[in-house]
């Protein structure tokens, strides 16, 4: 089979090359993983799952720089996050061993009808069956971490897609879990086009996907599963957030700025849309400007940069655009609006673009936020729930009643209260709202989704 090139996400050098599978490798590893899940005596027992994810976790600190460095030049995601993607890593296996104790049935009450007498009952958790993961390359240790590692803790065997241009972390994590002593075929790394995955997808043999990407593809994969499989989809957003006229400015600049240009708006929960109570506009954007034009731009090895490239050229050009469209129909251009290079783009700022342009209706997935004056919260938060997209939204103020009123009208599966939408850790319930996901992320809930409660009743008469 052919290689696949990897690219430096910065200079666009390719610094890589991995093996691609064709349709007859990619069955034969689903081969494997049914036949391991088939063979009952030979799953891996709780005792030996807990041993290779300890030792999964001694690894990776061991190997820690490396990762961070590779997921940098890959991925585009400045050092100092690439870090914290790394450490995030280490607690999402550390939450899924603590997990793991919890995991279990319960018992079911008889004898308290004539129908249930002598009789007693209780359910214990199985793993569910071959798992296809399909990741995307924003985050792409951590996401992999997300996908891989409920399987592994719970039992299942997973093949794991990572992005075509991400793939070097989900190797690394592969290499490691199989040196930390995961017998071969419990974990698989699929490198292969989207035909060739799509082949394994609609297999009768497949059991769950767990898909993170764009919502286009994440609904059709989902049309495609076989009757019975289970799935988790995790599509992106264009996030909300409602500021009102009491609301700590100097505070919330530093966390908004964060949550609009983390790595470089390519979060699928990034701050893109700011509702402004027009009686702070004055107040609010001069610092915010301020706080945003003094963000570094350039290389993400270098650990003072705040932001850097984006995943393709073609996206700096893509985003460019519609920029130039927002500007063009009215909006106006505070900060940026321009390329540096090939693949960076400045951090960018507009007032008021038109409702019905790119940048207002559709995720942008670029380091640019724009703002919305208002004068009616009600009204603000009705423009803010206009998209079919609903992940994550904020409000800042200082009102209690506000801050109450607007988390319950906001349309989203979480919402924050004077923080960034960006805002995450890994043992919380994670998900899209209408077309942005179905089912909830995070650790200990995608290790429930990946097992099945059998109930074993006992005549006792």
């Amino acid at each position: 089979m052919s290689n696949l090139e990897i690219f430096d996400a910065f200079k666009q050098e390719v610094f890589a090359t991995l093996p691609m599978q064709g349709e007859k490798e990619a069955l034969a590893m689903l081969d494997k993983a049914h036949q391991l899940y088939s063979d009952r005596d030979a799953w891996l027992p709780v005792p030996q799952r807990i041993a290779i994810l300890e030792k999964t976790l001694e690894l990776i600190k061991e190997k820690a720089e490396d990762l961070i460095l590779e997921a940098t030049e890959e991925g585009g995601k400045p050092y100092v996050d690439s870090k914290v993607e790394i450490d995030r890593g280490i607690d999402g296996i550390k939450i899924a061993l603590k997990e793991l104790s919890h995991l279990k049935g319960t018992e079911v009450p008889m004898g308290v009808s004539a129908s249930s007498a002598n009789r007693m009952a209780y359910t214990r958790r199985e793993p569910r069956g071959v798992v296809l993961a399909i990741s995307a390359f924003n985050h792409p240790f951590n996401l992999i971490i997300h996908q891989v590692i409920p399987a592994i803790a719970v039992g299942c065997p997973v093949i794991i897609k990572p992005a075509m241009t991400t793939p070097l972390s989900c190797r690394n994590l592969v290499t490691i879990l199989e040196e930390a002593g995961l017998p071969e075929g419990w974990c698989q790394m699929l490198m292969c086009e989207n035909e060739v995955a799509e082949k394994v997808l609609t297999d009768p043999r497949i059991s769950f996907l767990t898909f993170i990407g764009s919502a286009k593809v994440g609904w059709y994969l989902r049309s495609k599963l076989p009757p019975g499989a289970g799935c988790a989809l995790e599509h992106g957003g264009a996030a909300p957030v409602i500021f009102d006229e009491t609301a700590d400015i100097a505070k919330s600049i530093p966390l908004l700025v964060k949550g609009g240009f983390y790595h470089a708006g390519q979060v699928c929960v990034s701050v893109q849309r700011l509702y402004l109570h027009e009686s702070i506009e004055g107040k609010f954007i001069d610092p915010f400007l301020e706080a945003v034009k003094k963000l570094k731009v350039g290389d993400p090895t270098q650990k003072d940069t705040d932001v850097g490239p984006l995943i393709l050229p073609k996206e700096v050009d893509r985003v460019h655009t519609w920029v130039e469209e927002a500007v063009s129909g009215g909006g106006k251009l505070l900060c940026g609006g321009e390329k540096i290079s090939d693949t960076c783009y400045a951090p960018t700022v507009i007032l008021n673009p038109p409702e019905d342009c790119q940048l207002s209706t559709n995720e942008v997935f670029g380091p640019v936020v724009c703002i919305y004056t208002y004068k009616d919260r009600n009204e603000a938060i009705k423009r803010a729930n206009s998209l079919d997209y609903g992940f994550q939204a904020a409000v800042f103020t200082k009102d209690l009643d506000v801050a109450l009123d607007t988390a319950k009208r906001l349309e989203g599966l979480a919402v924050m209260v004077n923080d960034h939408t960006a805002f995450r850790v890994d043992w919380m319930p994670f998900g899209g709202y209408k077309q942005s996901g179905l089912g909830v992320g995070g650790i200990g809930y995608t290790m429930h989704d990946l097992t099945l409660e059998k109930m074993i009743v006992f005549n006792t008469a």
